[in-house]
């Protein structure tokens, strides 16, 4: 906890004076920015006989290129890129039977975890309310993120067995949600909500999996 107390504390500290030096270079400006994420993530649509094993997080961090769509400067577009990385306890477990991969419900497991990584690529409308003068101001940026999978894994263990899938074929590549940044100053809310499934072609017993994403956590902007 103080770990997470004194990065929190950085980059606030980051945060407030990189927002002051880049408002002081006239009304029409843009914010370039890099970004971290920390996030609670929850799985939904899941089947209901697979529930979550224990505490789900993702953590992400990139770039955002902000271009100017008035002459305030309050108005703006952005595109990005970065690297997530999530951990989602999923209520499910995995067997091989000639290389096909048949999912079932296990909630017993002492680790039954997913760990992904992933390239994002976001974009952004955004309203914000500052001006050259102003540094903290409030912000809303809503839009969609597309994200690559890079590598999935998925791993369970209990007192008699321990196993471990490496990028398992019924993984969604390719992922797309939506997403709501809204807050004042330096912290920021975040949302993404997932479209499309995590898994394709996919069911347990007579059940497809159309398990989704949702998180929600902390961005934090650095111009």
């Amino acid at each position: 906890m103080k770990k997470l107390n004194l990065l929190f504390f950085i980059l606030y500290s980051l945060t407030s004076l990189a927002q002051k030096d880049s408002l002081s270079l006239g009304n029409k400006y843009a914010e370039d920015q890099v970004y971290f994420m920390i996030s609670y993530n929850h799985l939904f649509n899941q089947p209901a006989m697979a529930k979550g094993s224990g505490f789900s997080y993702g953590l992400s961090a990139g770039f955002m290129k902000d271009q100017i769509l008035n002459k305030q400067g309050n108005i703006s577009m952005a595109v990005g890129f970065g690297y997530n990385f999530d951990l989602l306890n999923h209520g499910l477990t995995i067997t091989q039977d000639n290389n096909d991969i048949i999912f079932s419900a296990d909630n017993s497991g002492i680790i039954n975890e997913l760990l992904v990584h992933n390239l994002e690529f976001p974009f952004e409308l955004r309203w914000r309310g500052s001006d050259a003068q102003t540094y903290k101001f409030w912000r809303v940026y809503a839009g969609v993120k597309a994200s690559y999978n890079l590598s999935n894994n998925f791993k369970f263990s209990d007192q008699y067995n321990s196993f471990s899938y490496r990028n398992v074929s019924s993984y969604n590549t390719w992922q797309y949600g939506l997403t709501l940044s809204a807050g004042y100053d330096v912290f920021t809310a975040h949302i993404y909500y997932g479209l499309n499934p995590i898994l394709k072609n996919t069911s347990l017993d007579t059940v497809n999996i159309s398990s989704k994403i949702m998180r929600i956590g902390l961005i934090f902007y650095l111009l």
